[in-house]
């Protein structure tokens, strides 16, 4: 891998090697956070990133060494991003609903009227007739 020559730390050559050992698609979801005592922290999109990337461990960790040339990244812990949107709660109701019979009475006055098909309309009387 052609690093830049001042790149002599290794939380910085791990930070470089990332996005090709991790390939386009992983490196787009993924954020490298640092390198602490040989373990790369990797932020995640979200759960389901973390548990298929932990999956994946061992390979990332072999395509790393390959990319730096050394063994320098021990471990690799994927953890979800600090800014994960949070999940909407249960919302509560702003109004009370209106009781079923309220909007039968308004249907009633307005369907015959607007159904322009003389069976459709009979089927329709016939229906609430026998709905009561």
């Amino acid at each position: 891998m052609n690093l830049p020559s001042g790149l002599h730390d290794p939380e910085q050559r791990a930070r470089a090697a990332w996005p090709r050992a991790a390939g386009k698609v992983v490196a787009s979801h993924t954020r490298v956070r640092s390198l602490v005592r040989g373990t790369l922290i990797v932020e995640v999109e979200d759960y389901i990133w973390q548990r298929q990337l932990s999956t994946l461990g061992r390979c990332l960790l072999g395509n790393l060494e390959r990319e730096l040339g050394e063994p320098l990244v021990a471990g690799i812990d994927f953890r979800p991003m600090r800014h994960m949107p949070e999940r909407r709660e249960p919302q509560t109701a702003t109004s009370a609903r209106r009781e079923p019979n309220q909007i039968r009475g308004q249907i009633r006055g307005q369907i015959p009227n607007q159904i322009k098909d003389p069976v459709l309309a009979l089927l329709y009387e016939r229906s609430k007739r026998a709905a009561g």
